[in-house]
């Protein structure tokens, strides 16, 4: 067959791909992991309005160390000098599958579009109670490009809320984890912002903050929080860095980010909750010391801060269905010694601006259809964002906005069928050409279609 009659057909399979999926999307009628559904005898939808998304039940059970449960225990009493024993008969395993399609508006040079992952990945989840006062949300994830299982996301964290000060309720804990936002309680922050699912083929910008994924996976953390009289919240971490799959001790040759010392991370929100209507303001930020592939010399600086809020509408008229609106922006000041004596960037001091928002429309706990905008600026560096086909920039600026769709069916509260929608208005820094090669931004317009299955 034809190179061009292969690609023609292929294109073709793929938009009959759409349709179906779409018409599967509107049939009438009828994320969390199941582990804690099992652990809690509650269905996925107590705590989630569409998983990630917590609702006030779900984050009020993340804040207290995942240990609600009303399912068997083995318990023994704290008596004398003996301890005390609750653990759970069951074994909290769960398993996450996804399978996806991915076509982007034109081909990457020399690749095939309309890209099949069965799987896109698997994860494994230990999540539950371990005692009375600890719990875990920890993920190990299977990655078919790389062919092999990796640590993802972990929080284990320690809770107590049976305290009170000045007569209010207080509860605090301690959290141990490895990405930076990941223990966060709401769903405005970089590790379980919106968009909520995503392609591992299409291509994204290449600018985005440190604290905005940079770290992810990469670091192991150590802090503390807490939760007074139901509004106020404060959280601190302390960060080293780990290198999965690195040698230890860390030399930090072919890492970017090589901590030195420390870097904090701290977190304020205030929510505040009335008759149908639930919102939460907040600000976070990291602060980060850096020698790219070593643990000596030049140090590049990164200062993050954010601000984020959450509105939630409960519409009683409407069966409770729930509008959501989520924004945060991320300011991004660095200072790049190390890189700029490198000879990767042109000067050293940078900004780097990020913007996202998003308004979501729950229908019950079977549909939900979201609309995002995004926007990322900063100070242009020809050799910090260098020319490169797809991946780089032609003059050197860090600018990418652009707009995400995605709708979601769950069939089954364990089950979602999604089609996700990605436009760019520029990438890279330019809606023409943006990389030198010929390719526009919205060459990387992307059509993503996902099914997941959470048992």
């Amino acid at each position: 067959m034809p190179h061009e009659q292969f690609e023609s057909s292929a294109g073709m399979l793929t938009k009959l791909l759409l349709i179906i999926w779409l018409g599967v999307l509107f049939v009438p009628g009828a994320h969390a992991v199941p582990s804690y559904s099992r652990q809690t005898g509650m269905p996925c939808a107590s705590c989630h309005y569409a998983p990630p998304e917590l609702t006030p039940f779900g984050r009020k059970f993340k804040l207290e160390g995942y240990t609600f449960t009303t399912k068997a225990q083995v318990t023994d009493e704290k008596k004398d000098h003996n301890a005390a024993l609750a653990l759970l008969e069951a074994f909290p395993l769960s398993i996450v599958f996804d399978t996806s399609l991915t076509e982007t508006k034109s081909p990457q040079p020399g690749t095939q579009n309309g890209n099949f992952q069965f799987p896109q990945d698997v994860s494994l989840f230990l999540a539950g109670a371990w005692t009375s006062h600890i719990g875990s949300f920890v993920q190990v994830t299977y990655d078919a490009q790389g062919d092999h299982f990796s640590w993802d996301n972990t929080d284990i964290r320690y809770a107590n809320h049976d305290r009170t000060l000045f007569g209010k309720s207080l509860t605090y804990g301690i959290t141990l984890n490895n990405n930076p936002t990941v223990e966060d309680l709401w769903n405005t922050t970089p590790a379980w912002g919106y968009p909520y699912v995503g392609s591992n083929v299409a291509p994204g910008p290449s600018a985005g903050a440190i604290i905005n994924g940079g770290l992810a996976q990469d670091v192991a953390g150590v802090g503390g929080y807490t939760m007074w009289n139901e509004h106020w919240y404060l959280a601190g971490t302390m960060y080293r860095s780990e290198h999965i799959g690195g040698t230890q001790p860390n030399s930090g040759a072919g890492f970017s980010y090589n901590i030195r010392g420390v870097a904090p991370y701290w977190r304020a929100a205030y929510q505040t909750s009335s008759n149908n209507n639930y919102l939460e303001i907040g600000t976070y930020g990291m602060h980060v010391k850096s020698t790219p592939n070593a643990v000596a010399g030049l140090m590049d600086s990164y200062t993050d801060w954010g601000t984020d809020f959450e509105y939630d509408r409960t519409i009683p008229q409407f069966k409770n269905d729930v509008v959501s609106v989520r924004g945060t922006y991320i300011r991004e000041n660095s200072t790049l010694l190390a890189t700029f004596a490198a000879g990767g960037a042109a000067q050293t001091s940078h900004h780097l601006n990020t913007a996202q928002a998003n308004v979501e429309y729950h229908f019950g706990t079977r549909f939900s259809g979201t609309a995002g905008l995004f926007n990322i600026t900063g100070t242009s560096d020809p050799l910090l964002f260098s020319q490169a086909a797809v991946s780089g920039s032609a003059n050197g600026s860090p600018q990418s906005n652009g707009y995400t769709l995605n709708a979601s069916w769950w069939p089954a509260q364990n089950v979602d069928l999604a089609v996700q929608y990605t436009g760019y208005l520029r990438f890279n820094g330019a809606q023409m050409n943006y990389d030198g090669a010929g390719r526009n931004a919205s060459s990387n317009n992307t059509v993503y279609l996902l099914a997941r299955f959470v048992f």
